[in-house]
C-alpha cells in the first residue's frame, strides 16, 4: 500500500510479470502510473507489500544492471556528448551494451559527437532511451517514452522497441498513447482508484466491453429515428456516415436493414481499446496507485 498524505494511493495490489512480456500500464491522468513505476525502480518504497523483481529489491536489481529506466522526470548531463554521457552511464554496471550498438539501436548514431544542450525534445527522448538501454538489462522499465515523439519518431522508436523485446527481454511502459498499447504490448493492465480494474491481452479487455458499434452510409436519415430502433443506445453523424452504439448489435443491424434498405458501406465493429477504457475506468478519480510485483 502506499499513501500520500490522505490519499491512499496504493490498495493491496499484487501483479505477476513473466519475464519476456511485453506490458502496456494505463490508466487516467492520476491514477497512479508514474508512481507505480518509481516503486519498481526504488524511487519510491511502498508503505506496506513488496515490489521484488528477479528475487532482488528494486535497488538491487537496478545496481546487479537487471533493469533499465526511462524516465518523465529528470536532465541529462548537457556539458557531455551522446556518446560520452552513454558510455559514462554504461561504466555503472557489471556487462554495458557496446556503445556503438547502442547508438544505432537508438538511431543516435550521427548525433553521436552532439552535445546533449542541442538535441531537440525528441533527440532527448531518444537519449533517455539510450541510457536505459546500455545496462543491458533484462527488464525496462519506461513512463511515456514516445511524448515528445513526432508519428515518424514514435514509429522509429516503436521498430527499436520490437527488436530489444525480440531479445527476450521484459518491457513494462506506461503510456496515455491507447493505440500504443493495443499495437504493442502482449498484455495490458488498466489501473483506476489504485486498483487493478482489467488485466489481459488487449483482445481480452475489449472482448470485456459487450458494446458494438454499426457505421453505415444513409442518406438524410433522421438521427432522432435511429436512436429509437431497438438495440441501439445513441446514433451520431460522421460526415456522410452514422455510428450507432449498440447494446445488441444483432437486433439492431437486422431492424436497420428492414427500415432503410438504401443503407449501404455498412461496418459493425466491436469495442476498441479506447472505449473499453473510458468503460472501465470512466467513474474513477484522480487518486490511483498500485505496487507491482515481478516474478
Amino acid at each position: 500500500m502506499k499513501s500520500y498524505g490522505s490519499v491512499q494511493a496504493v490498495r493491496g495490489v499484487s501483479i505477476q510479470i513473466a519475464p519476456g512480456e511485453t506490458v502496456a500500464i494505463l490508466g487516467p491522468n492520476g491514477a497512479g502510473k508514474t508512481t507505480t513505476i518509481d516503486m519498481m525502480l526504488g524511487l519510491a518504497r511502498p508503505d506496506a507489500g513488496t515490489v521484488t523483481l528477479f528475487g532482488h529489491s528494486p535497488a538491487d536489481a537496478v545496481k546487479a544492471g537487471l533493469v533499465g529506466g526511462m524516465l518523465q522526470t529528470g536532465e541529462v548531463i548537457k556539458e557531455l556528448t551522446v556518446r560520452e554521457l552513454i558510455g559514462m552511464m554504461g561504466s555503472l554496471y557489471p556487462q554495458p551494451r557496446p556503445v556503438d550498438e547502442v547508438l544505432r539501436i537508438t538511431g543516435l548514431s550521427e548525433l553521436a559527437d552532439r552535445r546533449a544542450t542541442r538535441l531537440s525534445g525528441g533527440q532527448s527522448q531518444r537519449l533517455r532511451f539510450a541510457v536505459a538501454l546500455v545496462a543491458d538489462p533484462a527488464l525496462l522499465v519506461l513512463d511515456e517514452p514516445t511524448v515528445a515523439l513526432d508519428v515518424e519518431g514514435r514509429r522509429e522508436f516503436w521498430t527499436a522497441m520490437r527488436a530489444t523485446a525480440a531479445e527476450g527481454k521484459t518491457v513494462v511502459f506506461a503510456t496515455h498513447y491507447l493505440e500504443e498499447a493495443d499495437a504493442y504490448a502482449d498484455r495490458v493492465i488498466l489501473l483506476a482508484r489504485g486498483r487493478v480494474v482489467a488485466d489481459g491481452s488487449s483482445d481480452e479487455i475489449k472482448a470485456r466491453v459487450g458494446m458494438k458499434t454499426i457505421r453505415a452510409v444513409i442518406p438524410e436519415v433522421d438521427l432522432g429515428a435511429l436512436t429509437r430502433l431497438p438495440g441501439v443506445g445513441s446514433a451520431d453523424r460522421r460526415g456522410e456516415a452514422v455510428l450507432l452504439t449498440c447494446t445488441d448489435s444483432d437486433t439492431a443491424l437486422r431492424r436497420l436493414l428492414a427500415d432503410y434498405p438504401v443503407a449501404r458501406d455498412i461496418e459493425v465493429r466491436g469495442a476498441g481499446l479506447e472505449e473499453a477504457f473510458l468503460e472501465l475506468t470512466g467513474d474513477q478519480t484522480d487518486e490511483a496507485d498500485d505496487p507491482m510485483r515481478m516474478a
